[in-house]
């Protein structure tokens, strides 16, 4: 049989941090599954989070009027991309199962993070016009969220004061994830950490030990299915994430 291979991507500045708990339960149990895990710590290694012409080596096409993904979707091509992000790209690339391990700031991901988001998945790589959603690039891939959170669950129900966690989740879910193709899992979610005793937390973290062991035969989330060539005809403008 294959080798599951797993690229978590986190984003916690401290090694005695919950969401670095978590992300070492994670290399434990997959790493015990047989599974190859590689772990992209993006404070550790300084990750760049601006998407910027330096992402490009050598001269741009158009320095005019730069635009990110067209001239990074060159690069891509023409093997011009900087370094981190080809590193990056390499280990996703090679990946079965993506965590994205962090605490939510600001109900989304921190800024680093979504660096790493804007600046590996570049256009032709990741996504075209025509690869997207349930026909996307990555579409044999699979992805989750894993997170921890300043707040308590019933502060993000539907009649929450933070309003439903699913709609908070769209944009990441669907806009980022399923968009590139992935097969979506459900997210991993701590709840407030910080918040609750020592026991409480060594009860989460054995919740998402038992949930590790068979993380990689769960079904994915639903999303509407795509059909691109009836739902954006030829001539129809074709919406992109990046904007010029």
């Amino acid at each position: 049989l294959a080798v599951t291979k797993v690229l978590i991507v986190y984003a916690h500045q401290s090694s005695g941090s919950f969401n670095a708990a978590a992300k070492d339960a994670a290399v434990d149990v997959l790493t015990d599954q047989s599974c190859t895990v590689e772990v992209s710590d993006l404070y550790a290694i300084k990750f760049k989070a601006t998407a910027t012409a330096e992402d490009i080596t050598g001269d741009v096409k158009n320095a005019d009027h730069f635009r990110y993904a067209e001239e990074t979707k060159l690069a891509w091509e023409e093997g011009k991309l900087c370094a981190d992000i080809t590193e990056e790209q390499r280990k996703l690339t090679q990946a079965d199962l993506i965590i994205f391990q962090f605490p939510m700031y600001w109900f989304t991901v921190p800024a680093i993070m979504k660096g790493w988001i804007d600046r590996v998945l570049t256009l032709g790589y990741a996504y075209t016009p025509e690869k997207r959603y349930s026909q996307g690039l990555f579409k044999d891939k699979k992805a989750m969220l894993s997170f921890t959170t300043g707040s308590q669950e019933s502060m993000f129900s539907a009649d929450g004061i933070n309003g439903d966690m699913n709609v908070t989740l769209w944009p990441l879910q669907n806009g980022i994830l399923h968009y590139c193709g992935f097969q979506v899992l459900a997210p991993q979610i701590f709840w407030a950490p910080s918040h609750v005793p020592s026991e409480a937390r060594i009860t989460m973290l054995t919740g998402w030990r038992t949930r590790l062991h068979g993380v990689l035969e769960e079904k994915p989330l639903s999303f509407t299915p795509s059909d691109f060539p009836s739902i954006f005809p030829s001539k129809e403008i074709v919406f992109m994430p990046f904007m010029v």
